[in-house]
């Protein structure tokens, strides 16, 4: 029944809306700050903010971090079409490559879009030649991105 519960819309109420954005600028803010900055007390705050873990709108506090930063020069879209009969050996592949980093199954041609952040054009060679043994691939070069991840639209507040 949760699971069921977890695909309902949530309605958002203009607090919500405000604690959100807030943790989205900063998911480290803590929960007196977020008090402060929401003008409500913080066993509120902790209240609401454990209905929104709970119905599934929030799902983890994060942090963002720089591949580039970690010598990973190179970042790739790959996308990924397993062989007939193979598609659950290619699951098990992507999962095993820790340079894909996000990887969604995909309507379309192609099944799977995965992220792939490496150092060389030979690591991401060496990520293909694991595999077209099961799948073909075509990978794109992320050039830059004009839109980091952020919010879906929220209510206004």
């Amino acid at each position: 029944m949760k699971e069921y519960l977890r695909i309902q819309k949530f309605v958002l109420d203009d607090v919500d809306t405000r604690l959100l954005r807030t943790l989205h600028r900063d998911a480290r803010t803590s929960i007196a700050d977020l008090a402060r900055a929401l003008n409500m007390s913080a066993p509120s705050v902790s209240e609401r903010l454990k209905r929104l873990k709970e119905s599934g709108v929030v799902q983890d506090f994060t942090i963002a971090i720089d591949p580039k930063m970690l010598g990973y020069a190179l970042s790739f879209y790959m996308r990924i079409r397993p062989l007939p009969g193979q598609l659950s050996k290619v699951v098990l592949l992507i999962q095993a490559i820790a340079e894909i980093v996000e990887c969604d199954r995909v309507t379309g041609d192609d099944c799977f879009i995965a992220k792939v952040h490496v150092r060389s054009t030979q690591e991401l060679e060496c990520i293909i030649n694991q595999l077209i043994p099961y799948a073909q691939t075509n990978t794109s070069l992320i050039q830059s991105s004009p839109v980091q991840r952020r919010l879906p639209p929220l209510a206004e507040s």
